[in-house]
């Protein structure tokens, strides 16, 4: 079994901050909703600590005594949204557009939510008028070009990126998600780069690790893949993809023993995994 080192974990999420009647953001106006599962994109996760419930409470407290206060609607969103009460979640949202129709932050978290429920067509109406609301709102880029990659539009989600990326240069998600298009054009290379950027600016997360160690395989680059996917399971030791990918460069390496033990692993978390299904069926 290769050896993990237990990495903490960090969420890339905007917290919420409620003192008494006072409503704090932290600093940012939208907030990452997570992401359909097909997005391949590291996203904020659902809260099951309970904070969320807390933070609805206090901010319907706030709400009830600011009826007109837009941006405690999006911040009370965004509490619903994490507890996967995305309907209550985009009602709150819709409120805050209402109050503030220029409330950018508020589109892009209904598109986010909207995304959720696999409502496209009014996530993408969202996107788009959170960049007329303000153009410089890098979060709408991002989330139109998940969207756009989702359906098969690479150069404008390509273009949606650039911008995101020119916008707010520290954002690991940007980058991380033009690598998943570069890879998936057969730019390796590009894609590489991409994710290392995206891992020096969040090097908990796991996605990237992942996404680096499968274009890693396809340039030959057998020993730093292994390193990538254990970097994703340390991450997330029930990530059924990054085991079939770490059972991947074994197999390239000839290491019939360890790409068997990988591959079953990912068997373990999801009997369904073809890769891993792939790899068991040559080995044996």
């Amino acid at each position: 079994m290769q050896k993990m080192v237990r990495l903490p974990r960090v969420s890339a999420l905007c917290l919420l901050a409620v003192a008494g009647a006072a409503l704090g953001l932290a600093g940012c106006e939208t907030v990452g909703l997570g992401a359909p599962p097909t997005a391949n994109v590291a996203e904020v996760e659902p809260d099951t600590s309970g904070a969320s419930s807390a933070n609805i409470a206090s901010l319907s407290d706030v709400i009830q005594r600011n009826p007109n206060d837009s941006v405690a609607y999006n911040t009370r969103g965004a509490a619903y949204a994490k507890n996967g009460r995305y309907q209550n979640a985009i009602d709150d949202f819709s409120r805050a557009i209402q109050i503030d129709p220029n409330f950018a932050g508020a589109y892009t978290n209904r598109a986010l939510a909207y995304r959720q429920i696999q409502k496209d067509g009014p996530a993408l109406a969202d996107f788009n008028q959170a960049i007329v609301a303000n153009p410089n709102h890098a979060a709408a880029y991002l989330g139109r070009a998940n969207l756009l990659r989702s359906q098969g539009h690479l150069p404008e989600a390509l273009a949606d990126l650039d911008q995101a990326i020119k916008l707010n240069p520290e954002g690991a998600q940007a980058f991380h998600a033009r690598g998943l298009i570069y890879q998936r054009q057969g730019n390796h290379a590009q894609a590489i780069t991409d994710f290392n950027n995206a891992i020096d600016r969040d090097p908990f997360a796991g996605a990237p690790y992942q996404a680096r160690g499968q274009s890693l395989i396809a340039t030959g680059k057998y020993d730093a893949a292994i390193e990538d996917f254990d970097a994703a399971l340390n991450v997330d030791a029930k990530n059924a993809e990054a085991w079939a990918g770490l059972g991947v460069a074994y197999e390239k390496q000839n290491n019939k023993t360890k790409a068997m033990e990988s591959y079953n692993r990912a068997i373990t978390v999801d009997a369904n995994n073809q890769t891993a299904r792939d790899g068991l069926s040559r080995l044996r």
